[in-house]
């Protein structure tokens, strides 16, 4: 049986009272759940504060079904790279290469359909082959040929941009086939009966909603077997609601439109399954391990070098792929592709919850990070906000996060 404290409801209203006592230690409740959860729903928070803030800025023009799905289809790639981006920060290192080698791997994306007309799902397969021999080189380099990560990786921003400037002869190449555009820009096909709704989106919806309730149900379980701090139960069922509500407002808006982005399907998979992996697989647990404290993992036999490598590998796959929706949703690939990917990805993961020291960060944090650079992006582009304001804001909000990051630190320490 669990002996955690923390899973306790609040004592009754004392007789004779009118409840006002139960409210108050509900709230208290509350309080405490956040203040021990505050790094996991800070940014969560913050995000959803920002929608609501620019949902009354634009006059609810932030939540149109329409640019609810431009907001996915514009922030995309960028999410991608905020995923391996955070796998990297949590194994200690930083990656400066993935905006280079975003557009190296468009323009040989170019290079293989457009000029050379191979299929473009081999050429699909080539691109995220180039990318995995790019990561696994600066990953060789890191690991085996003990160079730190930032030069390494400089070294590749570098490399990485001339080169696609040479395969590019300093030129815009395009148009993309269609079936590879169709996978950046297009939405799941309609099936079923006329309901005003895409339903193929609904029942995507709804069985997101069934398998994250099971999730969070599973790991409470979990958690309490292990006799490890859970929340209590009237705040874990307002996190469900919350978290239903929040998945059903998004399918609604998603679905009263053309439905769900096909890049989407994409970006859920990648989110589902390094999730697994970094909450269940041991080399998460690795990931976690060498980021956190580096003696003592290769002391416990973690093979340091190994994972440190297949991280870099895993980031240069997915800076392939960011690449590929890149071009093929601007159906052209440019030598200027790419510009400050790599800011942009590096902040999305320090904005959802990783560490400047490692071992920190999760895998929905750099989604959550992503968003939040997204809508800010999206809403001031709406209440026309100009683009020096904007980098203004930004820099502020990725200052405050890890000032936020260092001063819950120095809390939870003291």
């Amino acid at each position: 049986m669990s002996t955690d404290v923390t899973d306790k409801t609040p004592a009754a209203a004392p007789p004779g009272g009118n409840g006002a006592g139960t409210g108050d230690g509900l709230l208290q409740l509350m309080l405490d759940g956040m203040r021990r959860n505050m790094r996991q729903y800070g940014m969560l928070i913050a995000l959803g504060l920002i929608v609501a803030l620019f949902a009354v800025w634009t006059d609810g023009d932030l939540l149109l079904p329409r640019n609810v799905s431009n907001l996915v289809l514009q922030n995309s790639y960028i999410l991608i790279l905020a995923i391996g981006m955070m796998l990297v920060i949590i194994a200690g290192h930083i990656d400066l290469s993935v905006g280079s080698l975003t557009a190296f791997v468009g323009s040989m994306a170019a290079v293989f359909m457009v000029r050379n007309d191979l299929p473009w799902p081999v050429a699909v397969l080539l691109c995220l082959a180039v990318g995995a021999i790019a990561g696994a080189v600066q990953g060789w380099f890191i690991a085996y040929g003990g160079l730190p990560s930032f030069i390494v990786t400089l070294a590749g921003m570098l490399t990485f941009r001339g080169l696609t400037e040479i395969f590019l002869d300093g030129q815009t190449l395009g148009p993309f086939p269609k079936g590879l555009q169709t996978t950046a820009n297009g939405f799941l096909p309609e099936v079923g009966p006329n309901t005003n709704y895409h339903n193929l989106t609904l029942l995507l919806g709804l069985g997101l909603i069934a398998l994250v309730v099971l999730q969070e149900v599973r790991d409470r379980r979990r958690q309490q077997e292990f006799a490890l701090d859970v929340l209590p139960v009237k705040l874990f069922l307002l996190k469900l609601v919350a978290l239903t509500a929040a998945i059903l407002t998004v399918t609604l808006l998603l679905a009263s439109y053309k439905g769900a982005p096909i890049v989407l399907l994409i970006l859920g998979a990648l989110l589902v399954g390094f999730g697994y992996v970094m909450r269940n697989a041991v080399i998460g647990r690795h990931i976690y391990a060498i980021g956190g404290n580096l003696p003592a993992a290769k002391l416990s036999g973690v093979r340091d070098k190994k994972v440190t490598f297949l991280v870099f590998l895993n980031m240069g796959m997915l800076a392939a792929l960011a690449g590929l929706v890149f071009a093929a949703r601007f159906n052209a690939a440019s030598p200027k592709a790419g510009l400050n990917f790599e800011l942009e990805a590096i902040a999305a993961a320090f904005i959802g919850g990783a560490s400047m020291s490692g071992g920190v960060g999760t895998v929905l944090g750099a989604i959550i990070g992503g968003l939040v650079l997204g809508v800010l992006n999206n809403g001031m582009n709406l209440v026309g906000v100009g683009t020096d304001w904007q980098q203004v804001i930004k820099g502020l909000v990725l200052l405050a996060a890890v000032g936020f990051d260092v001063w819950n630190k120095r809390k939870v320490g003291s």
